[in-house]
C-alpha cells in the first residue's frame, strides 16, 4: 500500500525532531539536552506508591476518583477556583491527551485557535486532526512579549478558542499579570475559548506564584485547564494527566478518552493519589533545585559565547540565541554540537511558525535559538559543559559559534 490511503492530515505529519534527536543522542552516546524529561530518579515515596499499586494489583482499568478529589482542592488552595471534582475534573492519558481530547471536545472543521509562538510542536498538531486551523500570534523577541494589537488582529468571526502555555514551553516565559489581563478581556470580548497548558506550574523562579488565566475574572467559565503529573514529578512516561473545564467539556472529555485509550495507566493513577498529597517542601525543594540548574546552565552557556538576553522564568528550559557572529544556523549549529562535542539540544526553528499576515521576513531569527533543558542530573549538565568548554577557542567561543 503506499502513502495515497493516507488522510490528508496524515500526510502532513512528520517524525518528532526533538524525540528524534533523543534517538541519536542515545545511538552515538551523547549527552541529551535535548527533550525535556529528567535523567534523575523520580521521588522515592512516588515510587514506591506505584510499587505498592501493582503488587495490590491495581492493575486493570480503572478510574481513580481521588486524582479528581486532590487536583479541585489543588485549584482552590492555588486559585481560589471552585470545581465538581465529580462533573469538572476528566483524568487522561498524560496532558498530551488531556489536550488532543479537549481539540475534540471543542472544535468543529474549519474552528480557528490563536497560538502564541514560538510553541510546542504538539499543539499544531492536535488541532488540525480535530479539524481546526492554526492561527499564530508572534511573541516578540529577545524578552517574548505579547503584542496586544497583534493579538487582537487574530481574531476572526471563525475563531473558537486561544491557547496558553505558561510557563512557556520553549522560551521560560511566564506570562504577567498584565499579558493575562489583555489575554483574558480578549476572550471574554470575542467569546473565545481558552485552553491552558499548565504542565509547569510549579516550576516558577524568583519567588512568585503560578497564576492561572482561569482564576481571572470571567474567565473560569470559558476556560479548561490541562496538566500532569509528569514535570513537577518527574514521571513523564507514567502518562497520567488531567483536564479541568466547564462540566459540559469535561464530561465530552471524558468520553473521548474512554473511547480512545479507555484508562490511564491504573497502578500510576494511584501513586497520583500519594505525588497529589506532596508536602510543600516537596515544591520548595523542586524550585530550589531547578533554579540552581538554570543558573548553572546559563553562566556556562555564556562563557561559551551564547547570547542570553532573557533569563528563563519558569520550566526547565533555556532559549539560548546565537551571536550575530555566528554564520551557521540553529540547525547547522545543533549538528556541529553533536558531532564535535558529544552534546545534543534543539534547533529552534521547530518551535516557530509563520503568521497568518505576516509580511516580515520572520526567518531572521527563526533560525537563530538553539533550546536546552536543564531538567537533568548535576553530572550531566556538568559533562555538557566540559564538553561544549573543551571546544572553546581563543576567543572565548565554542570554535564554531
Amino acid at each position: 500500500m503506499d502513502s495515497s490511503k493516507l488522510s490528508s492530515v496524515a500526510k502532513t505529519l512528520k517524525p518528532s525532531p526533538i524525540q528524534q534527536l533523543s534517538y541519536l543522542a542515545q545511538r552515538t552516546n551523547a549527552v541529551n539536552l535535548a527533550e525535556g524529561f529528567p535523567d534523575f530518579p523520580a521521588p522515592e515515596h512516588i515510587k514506591a506508591a506505584a510499587v505498592t499499586a501493582i503488587t495490590s494489583d491495581f492493575n486493570q482499568y480503572r478510574h481513580v476518583q481521588g486524582i479528581c478529589d486532590l487536583v479541585a482542592d489543588k485549584m482552590k488552595q492555588m486559585h481560589g477556583l471552585a470545581y465538581d471534582p465529580v462533573t469538572d475534573i476528566a483524568i487522561c492519558c498524560g496532558q498530551t491527551e488531556a489536550f488532543a481530547a479537549t481539540m475534540f471536545a471543542i472544535l468543529n472543521p474549519g474552528d480557528e485557535v490563536i497560538l502564541f509562538d514560538p510553541c510546542f510542536e504538539t499543539y499544531e498538531t492536535c488541532i488540525l486532526m480535530a479539524g481546526g486551523v492554526p492561527v499564530y500570534v508572534a511573541l516578540d523577541p529577545p524578552y517574548w512579549k505579547l503584542d496586544e494589537i497583534k493579538l487582537l488582529d487574530s481574531f476572526t468571526a471563525n475563531t473558537k478558542a486561544l491557547v496558553l502555555n505558561s510557563p512557556h514551553n520553549p522560551t521560560g516565559k511566564v506570562f504577567n499579570k498584565d499579558e493575562l489581563g489583555i489575554i483574558a478581556e480578549y476572550c471574554r470580548t470575542k467569546d473565545c475559548l481558552a485552553v491552558t497548558d499548565e504542565v509547569y506550574e510549579h516550576i516558577i523562579y524568583n519567588n512568585e506564584p503560578h497564576i492561572s488565566l482561569a482564576s481571572l475574572s470571567g474567565m473560569q467559565e470559558r476556560t479548561i485547564i490541562t496538566s500532569s503529573l509528569s514535570k513537577t514529578y518527574s514521571v513523564t512516561g507514567w502518562r497520567v494527566g488531567w483536564a479541568v473545564g466547564p462540566s459540559c467539556v469535561a464530561f465530552a472529555i471524558k468520553n473521548i478518552h474512554t473511547k480512545v485509550t479507555d484508562s490511564a495507566p491504573a497502578p500510576f493513577q494511584e501513586a497520583a493519589l500519594t505525588a497529589l498529597s506532596s508536602p510543600s517542601r516537596y515544591y520548595k525543594s523542586l524550585i530550589r533545585d531547578y533554579e540552581l540548574k538554570r543558573d548553572f546552565v546559563l553562566k556556562s552557556l555564556g562563557e561559551v559565547g551564547f547570547n542570553l538576553e532573557f533569563k528563563p522564568l519558569g520550566s526547565f528550559f533555556v532559549f539560548a540565541a546565537l551571536p550575530e557572529s555566528c554564520k551557521l544556523t540553529d540547525v547547522e549549529f545543533v549538528e556541529e554540537l553533536i558531532k564535535q562535542a558529544g552534546v545534543v539540544a534543539v534547533p529552534g526553528c521547530g518551535f516557530f511558525h509563520k503568521s497568518r499576515d505576516s509580511l516580515e521576513n520572520v526567518t531572521s531569527y527563526h533560525n537563530r535559538y538553539i533550546r536546552f533543558a536543564f531538567c537533568k542530573g548535576d553530572a550531566t549538565l556538568t559533562s555538557a559543559v566540559d564538553k561544549m568548554q573543551q571546544l572553546v577557542d581563543a576567543s572565548g567561543r565554542l570554535k564554531f559559534l
